[in-house]
């Protein structure tokens, strides 16, 4: 399997490849030895979508190369639930596309394909010759049994699927850290995004579902649990008997929050840290940051995309939050939390954007002075609101606000990173002579460098004694 994308979207292949496993099945990483290739997609922009496309051809191109013309290709993910009915008429390489409401299927999903030798996605047909279906969970297949043919098709539904604690999964990641997805789908109107077309409405998992599945993680020696959905703050507002609003802080008399299932899983017994990952500046209240810094579990670390600080950009974007709410935020986070590590990200070029709304969110960088940012050029994205928007920004203009922002930020998280000379980190290894700090999210943050050795998977102190660039020197 290859998996691109998001946290989110490899623990859906994890998924995937746990309903494989439980149907007897065995899992490579020799593509040519595989029976079956799986390519789990990405559709955030167009630089995932072209990635996307790249792997797919190029492992249709190895099994010819490999002489498998007998093996299987399918095409999972993001891509696959937006465009299935376009690409299977682009991609006839591809013998099945299958959507989010079946990762917990792709075992019998695969059996079914190796039980019908010819090609899934050629001579398509769109009515069943004899009205039979193949019955697979929620899914709903067609077959054409007349000719021996397997067509798979998708129902034109939203998704509603999200996993269980109980739900199979081969883990991807090391053994001491892991990605807990608590909620899936997203209710915000973001008007440069998709993802609610894509992933449908936010639904979370029941509190002690989410529980259960930590429980164990943390008993199986997890040290880290990462804390994802599209949006984690709003985690449990849909179970409410009162409806929450767009903008409605975590407010824990009213039902689940974020805020009871952080107390809950400060209760549990193991050492380990729980990161929070994609939080919405709209739902942080009081008692959220107040739960953060009394529960010594949850790391001092918050993952607050924010996108953009000028009032009017926040308007074009459907951001439903204010440059006065965000500031206030930031500074409620920092006083609130000592020692929090903030990490954000930006889009620059949006629709409209001048030089000085564009100014203004340098600014707004400069003196928030984030440990950890990131900068996204702006995709203009079929089926949104902003792809639809005049004032589209030139390609150059889009590259050279990047770059500007880019260096301010370098420079800032070099200056942070030399500020940590001299202090004890508590760090967790990740490798013989490479860790991270409670500040540092895996694969998208620094890494702090080992002078001597480390057994992986365990947590160490240690004196900073230096850095280069982003990383700390230890």
């Amino acid at each position: 399997m290859i998996s691109l994308g998001c946290a989110k979207n490899l623990v859906d292949a994890e998924i995937m490849l746990g309903s494989v496993l439980q149907r007897g099945m065995e899992i490579t990483s020799r593509a040519e030895d595989a029976d079956v290739l799986v390519v789990n997609t990405c559709a955030f922009i167009d630089s995932a979508k072209e990635e996307s496309i790249e792997a797919i051809l190029e492992a249709h191109q190895q099994r010819g190369l490999n002489k498998r013309s007998d093996q299987k290709l399918i095409v999972s993910g993001c891509m696959s639930q937006r465009f299935a009915r376009d690409l299977h008429n682009e991609l006839p390489e591809v013998d099945a596309f299958i959507g989010l409401d079946q990762v917990s299927e792709l075992g019998a999903i695969v059996e079914t394909i190796l039980g019908k030798r010819p090609t899934l996605n050629a001579e398509h047909s769109t009515s069943n010759s004899d009205g039979s279906m193949l019955d697979v969970g929620r899914s709903a297949f067609a077959v054409h049994s007349g000719n021996d043919h397997f067509d798979f098709t998708f129902a034109d539904t939203r998704p509603t699927y999200i996993p269980d604690y109980d739900t199979p999964r081969f883990r991807l990641t090391p053994a001491h850290s892991a990605y807990v997805k608590i909620a899936e789908g997203c209710n915000h109107p973001c008007s440069f995004c998709v993802i609610p077309q894509m992933r449908g409405k936010h639904r979370s998992r029941k509190p002690e579902s989410v529980l259960a599945e930590i429980r164990a993680l943390v008993g199986e020696g997890v040290r880290e649990i990462n804390l994802i959905s599209q949006d984690t703050t709003y985690y449990g507002m849909d179970l409410w008997e009162a409806k929450a609003g767009p903008r409605q802080p975590v407010d824990s008399t009213r039902g689940p929050t974020l805020v009871s299932l952080l107390r809950e899983i400060q209760q549990i017994e193991g050492e380990f840290w729980v990161r929070l990952l994609y939080t919405h500046p709209a739902h942080w209240s009081d008692e959220l940051i107040e739960t953060i810094a009394e529960c010594d579990k949850v790391a001092r670390y918050v993952d607050i995309p924010l996108q953009h600080i000028d009032e009017s950009m926040l308007g074009r974007m459907r951001r439903e939050t204010s440059r006065a709410h965000i500031e206030d935020l930031i500074h409620k986070l920092r006083a609130g939390i000592p020692g929090v590590t903030l990490r954000t990200t930006f889009i620059v070029g949006f629709p409209g954007e001048i030089d000085a709304e564009f100014e203004t969110l340098l600014d707004f960088i400069r003196r928030s002075r984030f440990e950890r940012l990131g900068i996204f050029k702006y995709s203009q994205e079929e089926g949104s609101r902003a792809a639809r928007m005049p004032g589209q920004v030139p390609a150059k203009i889009k590259n050279s606000r990047y770059r500007e922002a880019m260096a301010m930020q370098q420079s800032i998280a070099h200056d942070v990173a030399r500020e940590k000379i001299g202090s004890e980190l508590k760090l967790l290894v990740d490798q013989s002579h490479i860790a991270r700090s409670e500040g540092d999210a895996p694969d998208v943050d620094a890494r702090v460098v080992l002078s001597e050795p480390a057994p992986v998977g365990e947590f160490i102190r240690r004196t900073v004694t230096g850095s280069r660039g982003y990383d700390l020197l230890v």
